[in-house]
């Protein structure tokens, strides 16, 4: 989730409002990068060698085969299952209502200057700014 709204895709706890800290510190950002940190567009991890996926092989020439190969299964998996993404529907996902009516549209609710609580995620876990 967006820094300014409180990364709400990730619960409130005690080890991310540290994590969130130690960044705001200046200190020990790797933490902060491999928690919340954006995503290359590709990933390919030897799990077997690399339980904890820090070794990215994405962009690695030896893996280059492998990595197509494994992204035309996924497309022809999603393709067979009708998944709005490939159809180009994607946005659909976007659309379904959140659950709980206190809520519905925090984002554009709190941008907008309403202070919506948000009970999953702790007060000090809002930046006060977005970070890009």
């Amino acid at each position: 989730g967006n820094p300014e709204t409180g990364y709400l895709n990730c619960d409130g706890s005690p080890t991310k409002s540290v994590i969130l800290q130690l960044r705001r510190d200046g200190k020990q950002e790797a933490f902060w990068q491999w928690a919340f940190g954006r995503r290359p567009g590709e990933e390919l991890y030897a799990i077997s060698e690399d339980p904890e996926c820090m070794q990215n092989l994405a962009t690695l020439p030896a893996y280059q085969d492998q990595k197509e190969s494994l992204k035309k299964q996924l497309q022809d998996e999603l393709t067979a299952q009708k998944d709005p993404r490939v159809l180009g529907n994607g946005s659909v996902f976007e659309k379904y209502q959140y659950s709980d009516p206190r809520t519905r549209g925090f984002y554009e609710r709190y941008m907008q200057g309403e202070k919506v609580k948000a009970g999953w995620v702790n007060e000090t876990d809002f930046e006060s700014r977005p970070l890009d």
